[in-house]
């Protein structure tokens, strides 16, 4: 077999990965990077690009059905799910090919393809006939669908987000079991192009919504476009010659059977650790704990296993599955690994989530469960409703609510849910303001311009201001605001 040192090695070479491996190559050049599947990270393959792109597909054909609302009349919306598959998997494919050529520009020497996996704590197997000594590890090897067992009764109907992308076409009807992000994004935009959609969840749950009323509201505004219910009771899925039958308790209707083309099991994600071999890592002297999944435990800052070598980022070590996070912990990771044994934390962002539905979804900062965890009795909650809202009235888009925290006595700015119009915008300008640490009347000290969709955060704000009494009491009619501020 044969053999090979280097300084250090990164399994998996996907945003994390890629990451890693450049601040690693600014402390050394012999290092690895190692690969047991097709270059392309996910995001670009079956994650947010591709996933974007049907949902903007969607849009348009949702923007045509509601064109009666401004007075404009069309003959009738015909969707080409051929076209509309042709586009996402074209346009999809150009992303990867980036991806790829990034690959492709580094060293040669620094690139090794096969499945990697731990022989002791620095050795690593390669494939069959490679061994790598590296004095430093990196996990990177991301995750992939994680499919309850019951969901497998339906057979060769049983798909993932990774297959959609695929399709040559649209099919007539999907049941979709997970209300995650990835269950409500492809739900909502299948159904918009004219599929025929059932969601099922469990525990009430409506993608990383925590906050209860905005929960409720979300999930009445999915009802209007497709069915949905968070709380299922699924009694039987079965595989049948015309697709996969589903039998379910309805609340109304009781039990009911329904047939669907395809079951789109988008439950949650798995860490691709379970091949890694970690026990064999030298776990115990190491001073690395798994949890029960056998996955490292780590340390947030650094990315660190325990008080060892080998790191752990991204998907992989299961924390916060969005690219920007990945792409952090990578660079993080990637310092630490080629500056061992001078491993220092590094800058964490804040929190930030989008779902991109309509309306969309953002989660930032702290959740409003974490805050009551830790301002009890000294928090506060304001609140815009964006149904009277004025831009968003003139758009057509006025639904959604928006909630933000903060602490009484200092009046911090503690984080925000909100579903509705221009979330993706907004949500990124409460995390600035979460990771500046100001202070909400700080925030109201900012321009807002009129008539724009931003003037709901001023509402909101004006509104926790008020309740942190810090603030006068709101004005029922802002003239000063604009008309429908």
């Amino acid at each position: 077999m044969e053999q090979r040192k280097v300084d250090v090695a990164i399994i998996g070479s996907g945003t994390a990965g890629m990451g890693a491996y450049r601040a690693a190559r600014t402390h050394t050049d012999n290092l690895v990077l190692i690969e047991g599947g097709p270059y392309g990270t996910t995001c670009a393959r079956v994650g947010c690009m591709p996933s974007k792109l049907l949902i903007a597909a969607a849009e348009s054909a949702h923007n045509v059905h509601k064109a009666p609302l401004f007075g404009v009349h069309t003959d009738g919306v015909r969707i080409d799910g051929k076209a509309v598959m042709d586009r996402v998997k074209r346009e999809r494919d150009r992303f990867v090919g980036f991806v790829i050529d990034a690959v492709d520009s580094l060293p040669a020497e620094h690139r090794l393809v096969g499945n990697a996996r731990f022989l002791s704590a620095h050795r690593l197997q390669v494939g069959n006939d490679l061994e790598i000594e590296a004095d430093r590890i990196v996990i990177a090897t991301g995750s992939r669908p994680n499919i309850p067992d019951f969901l497998k009764a339906a057979g060769d109907r049983l798909v993932v987000n990774d297959d959609v992308f695929e399709w040559d076409d649209l099919p007539a009807s999907v049941a979709v079991f997970g209300p995650g992000a990835i269950g409500l994004e492809l739900g909502q935009a299948l159904s918009r192009l004219g599929v025929r959609v059932r969601m099922f969840g469990v525990s009430g749950s409506v993608g990383p919504i925590s906050d209860k009323g905005i929960r409720e509201y979300a999930c009445k505004t999915f009802n209007e476009e497709f069915q949905f219910d968070p709380n299922s009771d699924v009694t039987d899925v079965s595989s049948t010659d015309d697709g996969v039958e589903i039998t379910f308790n309805d609340a109304s209707k009781g039990e009911l059977t329904e047939t669907f083309d395809y079951l789109l099991a988008a439950t949650g994600r798995r860490p691709n650790t379970d091949h890694l071999d970690i026990q064999n890592a030298d776990i115990q002297n190491a001073d690395i704990e798994l949890d029960e999944h056998g996955t490292p435990l780590f340390d947030k800052y650094t990315l660190r296993c325990g008080i060892s070598h080998i790191f752990i980022v991204g998907d992989a070590n299961s924390d916060t599955p969005l690219l920007h996070e990945a792409a952090d912990e990578g660079r993080i990771a990637g310092d630490n690994a080629g500056g061992y044994p001078d491993v220092r934390a590094g800058l964490r962002r804040a929190s930030l989530g989008v779902v991109f539905t309509e309306p969309q979804i953002a989660t930032v900062g702290m959740s409003i469960e974490q805050v009551e965890d830790r301002y009890e009795g000294s928090h506060a909650v304001g609140e815009v409703s964006f149904e009277g809202q004025g831009r968003s009235r003139v758009l057509g888009k006025n639904r959604g609510m928006l909630h933000v925290y903060g602490e009484r006595g200092t009046g911090l700015f503690l984080g925000a849910e909100m579903f509705g119009p221009a979330a993706e915008h907004i949500g990124h300008l409460l995390a600035w303001a979460v990771q500046k640490r100001m202070t909400v009347s700080e925030m109201l000290d900012m321009p807002f311009y009129h008539p724009v969709i931003e003037e709901g955060v001023r509402t909101a704000l004006r509104d926790l201001n008020r309740k942190l009494q810090i603030g006068p009491n709101q004005v029922e009619s802002c003239m000063d605001c604009g008309p429908g501020a």
